[in-house]
């Protein structure tokens, strides 16, 4: 089968990806589906900072790649020994299969599924192949989606049937910003209902989690971002106030907001002061958490008798700590009662061949959400 894709061949490539193009779209070639593999037609694909991080060298990967992590679908192929989809079926990519049979994933913790990250991280899909190629050269999956095209293989264990009537561009959200922002919200922070919660960098994860602290009963929501547009749009969301954290005066200021600290804080933001900021917002017995991705070198610095003397805690989130076949659809019914409004969060929507201007559009902080939308209405 035949698709057009979007290909990385060189990382670090400068700006404006406008001039430099960094993605390439070109037509390439897929495999069949193999064992437990699928092939999904791509009706919507949205555009991440985590595939911005890839293009600019903070978040390294293999290549040549075929990028794109978040996206939705329609089966229209199957492999051997697939039971669980059928030809028809809608699906939301989620950006690490699940085994289901590794520790991790029988004590119900699929966001580290081992031979899910082992496969992300060689460029594979779960069962260690690579099903797209030019004229025989192979290149590397993107988190098992490589969603940036007409057509993905993928296997099963990365996908996720859900109702037809739920439009792809919105669909696709919930692969990535509502599952990461969400799941940091409720899965990882276990946020209460009536506690008081930070949220540092208002991306589409970040909406997503103020939009999760919202549904979840949080009493005092704090959003904090460099951008005043998007504290704008997150006083839009929900939050209850808004700050500059560059701000010399923002710690002091979210200490007389909040009472002395926040319940729980939230980082998103991929830079270290940042995640500094969170940390030092929480109140004692606070907890911290960050789902953010900066440079592998960053560094945080932590006192241990902070964590000690005051019982903080600082964890990591991946996937939102979600178990994406339960999450997935239990969010989507939420936005079907109106609790999670994350259409909200798509600020434009383009073709394939624009997504180098996404990603500058992007890098300059100037949207949201992209959604890429692969039908009928752009050709």
């Amino acid at each position: 089968m035949n698709t057009k894709a979007a290909v990385l061949h060189q990382m670090k490539l400068g700006r404006p990806y406008t001039d430099s193009n960094p993605l390439k779209i070109e037509k390439l070639t897929l495999d069949s589906p193999g064992f437990n593999e699928v092939v999904v037609k791509i009706k919507a694909a949205g555009i991440c900072h985590s595939d911005l991080s890839v293009i600019d060298g903070n978040r390294p990967r293999p290549l040549p790649m075929a990028l794109g992590h978040e996206a939705a679908g329609v089966v229209v192929a199957l492999g051997e020994g697939v039971n669980k989809l059928a030809i028809g079926d809608h699906v939301v990519f989620a950006f690490l299969p699940s085994c289901g049979s590794c520790s991790y994933c029988h004590s119900g913790r699929a966001a580290l599924c081992e031979p899910g990250a082992e496969a992300n991280g060689k460029g594979t899909l779960l069962g260690g192949y690579k099903r797209i190629h030019n004229q025989g050269d192979y290149y590397h999956h993107h988190l098992g989606v490589s969603g940036f095209a007409e057509f993905s293989v993928a296997s099963v264990d990365s996908l996720v049937k859900i109702d037809q009537e739920i439009p792809f561009e919105i669909a696709a959200l919930f692969g990535c910003a509502v599952m990461t922002g969400v799941g940091a919200v409720v899965n990882t922070a276990q946020l209460k209902f009536g506690e008081s919660i930070l949220i540092v960098g208002l991306g589409g994860v970040g909406l997503s989690a103020i939009l999760g602290a919202k549904a979840a009963g949080a009493s005092n929501i704090i959003a904090a971002d460099l951008n005043s547009k998007k504290r704008a749009i997150g006083k839009e969301l929900g939050a209850n106030f808004t700050i500059d954290s560059s701000k010399k005066n923002a710690s002091q200021f979210l200490k007389d907001l909040s009472g002395g600290g926040v319940d729980v804080a939230v980082e998103f933001a991929g830079a270290i002061p940042a995640l500094e900021f969170a940390f030092n917002a929480t109140k004692r017995g606070g907890r911290t958490v960050t789902a953010a991705l900066p440079h592998p070198d960053a560094k945080l610095e932590i006192s241990p008798v902070t964590l000690v003397g005051q019982e903080k805690t600082l964890k990591g989130s991946y996937l939102g700590s979600c178990i994406p076949s339960r999450d997935i659809p239990a969010y989507i019914e939420l936005y079907k009662t109106g609790r999670l409004n994350v259409e909200k969060l798509i600020s434009h929507r383009m073709k394939l061949e624009d997504i180098n201007e996404g990603f500058e559009r992007l890098a300059k902080g100037d949207a949201l959400r992209q959604s890429i939308l692969l039908d009928s209405i752009f050709k």
